[in-house]
């Protein structure tokens, strides 16, 4: 069974970066979807990035301007830069695949502290 494997994540001071890698353990066909979200404690799952097959972004207003969402489609991976981090950006970070008939794969997440 194809897994998604996060990395990346850890403690970071406030104003620091990070870069959360997703890789797919196997082949994982018409993936239309790559994103990224995040859940802080007591809170819901929200959606931080997307990236679809045609190219298109998707950036929440609360991390614009400081968090990238980019892929490699050779390797099957895709990546969020967090700069200038920000104590409520303080999460456990979830990537998330979807495929063109509606196949959903999640990791298992990785936990992103900021705090000085």
């Amino acid at each position: 069974q194809v897994k998604l494997v996060e990395s990346g994540g850890g403690l970071v001071q406030p104003g620091g970066s990070l870069r959360l890698s997703c890789v797919a353990s196997g082949s994982i066909d018409g993936v239309y979807a790559m994103n990224w979200y995040r859940q802080a404690p007591g809170k819901e799952r929200d959606l931080v990035a997307s990236l679809n097959d045609g190219g298109e972004v998707y950036v929440t207003d609360a991390v614009k301007g400081r968090f990238t969402i980019s892929r490699d489609t050779a390797k099957s991976t895709v990546y969020l830069q967090m700069n200038n981090l920000k104590a409520e950006d303080t999460a456990v970070y979830y990537c998330k695949f979807l495929t063109g008939i509606g196949q959903m794969y999640w990791g298992q997440g990785t936990q992103v502290t900021v705090s000085s």
